[in-house]
């Protein structure tokens, strides 16, 4: 099925699951929906960049529909396409700048609360009807150790990052008693292919220092294995909080890096 918004498989009429991931053209997106697609879900990928995750459904056998969660009307106009849903991965999200708050880009502090907030909100009050009458549903964030502390230069993401793990906190508080666990997921270090690209709005050599002399930091798979497994515990076990880091990430502020020896 091919339309302006995606494309992808029609929904099923098997009774496979329903999982939507946003954000899932690339890094940890894409991650998990390949992974929650091996364990059985049929995933309903939604982002921006359609021909991307056309191509992701086409792998994994799942449905592909634009979605920009900071528009009201593209959320709406995906969510209407999933009348049945079993599990809310809120992944999309991002970071942009690393300015001192005394010379903070407004638009971009707006952005990055438009995105890892009012987009999970959006998202969540939009599917909550669907994943309730699941009688089982999970809503997973994606949040971050940028949720849980601060760091210089990074006061316009760890504000938006605190205020994705209050959402979930109080969603949690207002969903007790009712079949949907909300669970958060909060990784330390990753290295994706765009994350801090975009950062540092496309800057290589400022992305790649992030990662410099750090042995293997967290990879995309890493936190989707950690996705599917909190969805996968006993629907009476929720997982609140898992906070996941590279042995070489101590705390947000400290990092192990090995000499560069070349030369």
């Amino acid at each position: 099925m091919k339309d302006n918004h995606g494309s992808g498989q029609d929904m099923p009429t098997s009774e496979l699951p329903i999982a939507v991931v946003t954000g899932a053209s690339s890094g940890i997106g894409a991650a998990t929906a390949r992974r929650l697609a091996g364990d059985g879900f049929h995933v309903v990928l939604g982002a921006r960049r359609v021909e991307r995750i056309e191509a992701l459904a086409a792998e994994i056998g799942g449905s592909a529909y634009r979605l920009d969660v900071t528009d009201q009307l593209c959320v709406d106009d995906f969510c209407a396409r999933v009348p049945v849903c079993r599990v809310l991965v809120n992944n999309a999200g991002g970071a942009y700048g690393m300015d001192p708050i005394s010379s903070a880009d407004l638009d971009a502090w707006v952005a990055m609360h438009a995105v890892n907030v009012l987009g999970v909100v959006r998202m969540t009050k939009a599917l909550l009807p669907a994943l309730v009458a699941s009688g089982a549903g999970d809503v997973v964030l994606v949040g971050s150790t940028a949720g849980m502390g601060v760091y210089e230069g990074g006061g316009g993401y760890t504000a938006a990052k605190h205020g994705t793990h209050v959402v979930a906190e109080t969603l949690r508080l207002e969903l007790v008693g009712r079949p949907v666990r909300v669970m958060v997921v909060a990784p330390g270090m990753v290295a994706t292919e765009e994350f801090s690209l975009n950062r540092f709005e496309g800057d290589q050599s400022r992305a790649d220092a992030v990662y410099a002399g750090v042995r293997e930091p967290l990879v995309a798979d890493d936190i989707a294995e950690c996705i599917a497994w909190m969805v996968a515990r006993p629907h009476h076990v929720n997982v609140d909080l898992m906070v996941v880091r590279p042995l070489a990430q101590a705390a947000q502020h400290k990092v192990h890096r090995e000499p560069d020896l070349r030369g």
